[in-house]
C-alpha cells in the first residue's frame, strides 16, 4: 500500500560562488595560471588587465542584474555534492586535524625516453627471430616500474599462447629472459632482489676480484643472513675474516636494489613554486604573497556595454531575450571569478599570518626545536574560519624563508608532555631522536627500549610504540638493520 508523507528536512546549501572560491583556495600557485587561462578561454566577458573604477550607480545596477534569473540557481546546489567532489585537504594526527581524502595532483613530467622504450631499443640490437622478438617484447612489457618481473613465467607463457598465438616453454623463455637481464640498467628484469643483486655483481668491471667473489657467495649462500645483518653467522659460515666481509658487504650495499629507478619508467619532476615569501627585515617578519597569486583581471567593458544596450531594447523577441541571458551569465561568471581570486588572496594571507604569529620563534632562526604544538583548530579559531578552510590552505601551499622552502603542513604537529608539564612539538622529539640515532655506536645500535629510556631521561614522556612510530616516520630502520661492521 502506497502512502504519501510530508516531512521537513534541514540541509545546507553552497552557492556557486562559494564552491568556486573553495576550489580556487586549494589550487597551488603552480596551477593557478593554468586555471586563470582556462577561465579566460571559456568566458569572453573576463579579460586580463587592471579593473576599471566603476561609478557607484553603475555598481548598483550591475549588482541588481545578478538577482535576475541567469540560469544559476543557488538553491539547486547541494552541500553534499560539493563535499563529495575530487578536492580535499590533508590528514594530520591529533584532535582538530581532519579533511577529505587527499587529491592526487598531476606532477609535471620532464621529457625523455621511458624505461620500456630503452629496453625495446636494446632488444632490437639482438639477433633474434621474429618469434623470439615477440617473446622478448612480452617479457619487457611485464617489467614493473622498479625494474622487476614479478609475474610468474608460466603466466607469461599462457599470455603468449592466448594473445600472440605463440607456443613456448620455460627453457626458451628463460633463455630470452637472460638476454634481457644483460641490458642496461644492470639488474633489470630480475625476478627478486637476490637475483637482481647477483646480476649486478656478475657484471662488475672486475668480477674475479676476491671481494666481488665473496659478495657473490654471500648473496648466493647467505642471503637470508645478509638481509637480517647477521654478519657473525656469515663470517662463520663462509670462513672469512672480518676485513674481507666488510669489503664485500660494502660492495653489495652500493648496488641498486631498484634498477627501474623511477616510477612509470619516466622521470617525474615536481616544480616547487612558493605561495608566500617571508622576509626578515632586522627582526621584523614580513610575509607577502607570490605575485603569481594576484593575476590582474577585469570584467570586459565591451560586454558590459553590450548588456546595457540589450537591456534598453525590446525584450519581446525570443532570440534577443536568449542573447541577454547569455551575456548576463558571462558577466556574472566573470565577476564571481574575480571576487573568488581576491577572496583567495585575502584568506591565504590571513592564514599564513596566523601561522607566522603562532610559530614566530621558529621563523626567526629556523630552529626546529622551537616549533610549538599546533593543530588546524588552533589556526581556525585564530582567524575565525572553519577548520576545513585552513586544511585547504595548508594542503598544497608552501612558504619561502631564508632557511629554505617549507610546506605549510610542516608547521602542524602534535604535542608531547614533558616532566615540567609543558607541551612540546613532536617535531622537537623527532629531531632529538634523529640526533640520538646519528650519534649511536653502529656496532651496537640503540634499540627502541633504549631510545625510550634516553628520551625519558631528557624529560620527554613518551611510550615505546610512539618512538617506533616516529622512527618509522623518519625512515629509520630497526636497530638490527642499522648495525654496521
Amino acid at each position: 500500500m502506497q502512502k504519501l508523507n510530508l516531512s521537513q528536512v534541514l540541509s545546507q546549501k553552497l552557492s556557486p560562488q562559494q564552491i568556486q572560491f573553495i576550489k580556487l583556495l586549494q589550487v597551488p600557485t603552480a596551477e593557478l595560471d593554468q586555471r586563470v587561462e582556462e577561465e579566460l578561454e571559456i568566458n569572453p566577458a573576463l579579460e586580463e588587465g587592471k579593473e576599471e573604477e566603476k561609478k557607484e550607480s553603475e555598481e548598483e545596477d550591475f549588482e541588481d542584474n545578478y538577482d535576475e534569473d541567469l540560469g544559476y540557481d543557488d538553491k539547486d546546489v547541494n552541500l553534499d555534492d560539493y563535499l563529495n567532489d575530487d578536492y580535499g585537504g590533508y590528514k594530520m594526527q591529533g584532535d582538530g586535524n581532519y579533511s577529505p581524502d587527499e587529491e592526487e595532483r598531476e606532477i609535471p613530467i620532464s621529457s625523455g625516453i621511458s624505461l620500456h622504450e630503452q629496453l625495446i631499443s636494446q632488444l632490437g640490437f639482438l639477433k633474434l627471430g621474429e618469434r623470439q622478438k615477440l617473446i622478448g617484447r612480452q617479457l619487457i612489457g611485464s617489467i614493473e616500474s622498479d625494474g622487476y618481473i614479478r609475474r610468474d613465467l608460466e603466466a607469461i607463457i599462457n599470455d603468449l599462447a592466448f594473445g600472440q598465438n605463440i607456443e613456448t616453454d620455460i627453457d626458451e623463455i628463460e633463455e630470452i629472459l637472460r638476454k634481457i637481464q644483460g641490458f642496461d640498467p644492470a639488474g633489470i628484469a630480475a625476478r627478486n632482489l637476490q637475483e637482481c643483486l647477483l646480476i649486478q655483481l656478475e657484471r662488475k668491471e672486475h668480477p674475479d676480484d676476491p671481494s666481488v667473489q665473496t659478495a657473490i657467495r654471500i648473496i648466493n649462500e647467505c642471503f637470508d643472513e645478509f638481509t637480517k645483518k647477521h654478519y657473525a653467522k656469515i663470517q662463520k659460515k663462509l670462513d672469512i675474516d672480518e676485513e674481507v666481509l666488510k669489503e664485500s658487504v660494502n660492495i653489495i650495499t652500493r648496488l641498486n636494489p631498484k634498477p627501474g629507478g623511477i616510477s612509470d619508467g619516466l622521470i617525474k619532476t615536481q616544480y616547487i613554486i612558493p605561495d608566500f615569501i617571508l622576509i626578515n627585515a632586522d627582526g621584523k617578519l614580513e610575509v607577502t604573497l607570490n605575485s603569481k597569486n594576484a593575476p590582474e583581471l577585469r570584467v570586459s567593458r565591451s560586454y558590459s556595454e553590450m548588456f546595457d544596450a540589450y537591456e534598453k531594447s525590446d525584450k519581446k523577441d525570443k532570440k534577443l531575450k536568449e542573447t541577454v541571458t547569455f551575456v548576463k551569465q558571462k558577466l556574472d561568471a566573470a565577476k564571481w571569478f574575480i571576487d573568488a581570486i581576491k577572496q583567495r588572496q585575502h584568506t591565504l594571507l590571513r592564514t599564513m599570518q596566523a601561522i607566522l604569529d603562532y610559530q614566530y620563534e621558529f621563523f626567526i632562526d629556523g630552529d626546529e626545536t622551537k616549533l610549538k604544538p599546533m593543530i588546524l583548530k588552533d589556526i581556525a579559531e585564530k582567524i575565525e574560519m572553519d577548520i576545513s578552510t585552513v586544511s585547504r590552505v595548508a594542503n598544497s601551499k608552501s612558504i619561502q624563508t631564508e632557511f629554505g622552502i617549507f610546506p605549510l603542513k610542516y608547521f602542524f604537529s602534535e604535542g608531547i608532555a614533558t616532566d615540567s608539564g609543558e607541551d612540546v612539538s613532536n617535531k622537537e622529539v623527532k629531531s632529538v631522536l634523529q640526533t640520538m640515532v646519528e650519534g649511536e655506536n653502529k656496532r651496537k645500535p640503540l634499540s627502541d627500549d633504549k631510545l625510550v629510556k634516553l628520551l625519558n631521561d631528557k624529560g620527554y614522556n613518551i611510550a615505546r610504540r610512539t618512538v617506533a612510530k616516529y622512527r618509522e616516520q623518519l625512515n629509520i630502520p630497526v636497530a638490527r638493520l642499522r648495525k654496521e661492521l
